[in-house]
């Protein structure tokens, strides 16, 4: 039996990454008020470093349930990521508690946080898993594509892992958008269609982001 994670453990989330991330960066956040005020969501970022979930966990306007790599979740920083509501997920199989958790967040009118290419990279939304046309699809709930500018850049001298402490990094949120063709159609079909639509529209606003933001 599998429960939905905690909405109030997300909210504590949300508020330590608010003070993490405006305490060690600079970031600037364009168009949050384009996420839905109420109703399931899934937040399509695209992924470029470590720091990125955190980062949009911290400025999206509502408390968001990422699914994150099983392989984060060890000792101290796994009951952390739990205690916050973020899930585990197993990328080398078809996850049925991962999967049912993710549904049960939207299910619940929350917000579901996912990376599209399935694992860091250079964060173009490039090569899409079908992960994310699945859960749109099937639960209904609306996309709202995420892009995270600058936190790649350069490296941190402190500590090289990260950008530098107070720089600025660039959250931009897209308008929300419906991944289905209305048609309610779960098909293979349909989900590779969908999956086409979703990546026009990431990488469309994706272009976007960075004309808006120079980088």
């Amino acid at each position: 039996m599998t429960h939905a994670p905690s909405e109030r453990g997300a909210e504590v989330g949300r508020r330590i990454g608010v003070g993490l991330m405006y305490g060690l960066w600079k970031p600037r956040v364009l168009g949050a008020w384009r996420v839905p005020a109420t109703g399931p969501v899934i937040l399509a970022v695209n992924h470029s470093h470590n720091v990125d979930g955190p980062m949009v966990m911290g400025v999206a306007p509502r408390p968001t349930h990422f699914l994150i790599k099983q392989e984060a979740f060890i000792g101290p920083l796994g009951t952390f990521l739990e205690g916050i509501g973020q899930l585990k997920v197993d990328r080398t199989s078809a996850d049925r508690t991962a999967i049912t958790r993710a549904l049960d967040v939207l299910k619940d009118g929350g917000v579901l946080g996912i990376f599209p290419e399935g694992t860091r990279g250079d964060g173009d939304f490039a090569s899409l898993r079908a992960g994310l046309s699945y859960f749109a699809v099937r639960s209904g709930a609306p996309i709202v594509p995420v892009a995270v500018l600058g936190s790649t850049e350069k490296r941190g001298r402190l500590i090289k892992g990260l950008p530098p402490l107070r720089s600025r990094v660039d959250v931009v949120f897209g308008d929300p958008f419906e991944a289905g063709d209305g048609s309610g159609r779960r098909t293979r079909k349909a989900l590779d269609e969908a999956t086409v639509r979703i990546q026009e529209r990431l990488t469309g606003h994706l272009a976007n982001a960075r004309r808006l933001t120079g980088r």
